[in-house]
């Protein structure tokens, strides 16, 4: 159930609702009715990092903070995930708020959970879109690569602390801002890291997905990660593939449809 807490400012709802056994806090924009948009963020995020797309997409957009993230909650001690938790997540939170069936647009593992929804919970979407899915089962070619940004991970906790790690992954590149946020979400990003290994998905499951799934990739998608979006794309019956790292355009195609 929503919480009641939820206040309306300029016709943006911020809130906080039930997950899949913790509160999800949330922020939605546009009209309260019709279909919505759900935004996903990837690991070291949250829902303030999708402000550029939710102003730029039209109708109803719905970002959240996924657990132990900015304002949502996590169990104690919150040491580790999985995708499908991540998913019930997401899925209590469209049943929540009422937007099934939603269109789901996910980041990196916030991808894999959006990819389990439309698997476990067909009525839940309408469609979705993959970012950068680090869908690594089908690249196994990239377990040596996988293995070395670990161990940079594991050196960078060991001189700096975990929060040291996590602006390593953000890189030098990354908005202060978010760098910031992210450090303090750290406890998170290590349940994330141990998770993304968690997604048991089938050749045949993929194929068995009847919703509309655009694959995207961009100029700074790593090669390991462009692999496994090629490969899966063809796997899904009504996948599409895009390299352009637009968002905002692709989100505004599947809407229109």
């Amino acid at each position: 159930m929503r919480s009641t807490i939820a206040l309306r400012y300029n016709r943006v709802v911020i809130g906080v609702v039930e997950g899949a056994g913790v509160a999800l806090a949330y922020e939605e924009a546009g009209p309260p009715d019709g279909p919505a948009v759900v935004l996903v963020h990837d690991m070291a995020a949250d829902a303030r990092t999708w402000a550029p797309v939710a102003q730029a997409l039209a109708g109803r957009v719905i970002a959240y903070d996924r657990r132990g993230y900015g304002g949502s909650g996590a169990p104690e001690p919150y040491r580790a995930t999985t995708v499908s938790e991540q998913a019930e997540d997401l899925a209590a939170l469209v049943a929540g708020l009422g937007a099934a069936p939603a269109l789901l647009a996910g980041e990196g593992l916030g991808a894999l959970a959006v990819l389990d929804v439309l698997r476990r919970h067909p009525a839940a979407a309408r469609g979705g879109l993959l970012i950068d899915p680090p869908l690594f089962a089908f690249v196994p070619e990239a377990t040596q690569e996988l293995s070395a940004r670990r161990a940079e991970l594991e050196g960078a906790v060991r001189a700096g602390g975990p929060g040291e790690a996590v602006a390593r992954w953000l890189g030098a590149a990354a908005d202060p801002g978010c760098v910031e946020r992210a450090r303090g979400d750290a406890r998170a990003f290590f349940a994330d890291l141990g998770g993304l290994a968690t997604l048991s998905l089938t050749r045949a499951e993929l194929r068995a997905i009847a919703a509309p799934v655009v694959v995207l990739t961009g100029p700074g998608t790593a090669p390991a990660v462009r692999l496994a979006a090629d490969r899966v794309v063809d796997l899904l019956a009504a996948g599409t593939r895009a390299d352009d790292g637009d968002v905002v355009a692709v989100l505004s195609a599947l809407a229109a449809h």
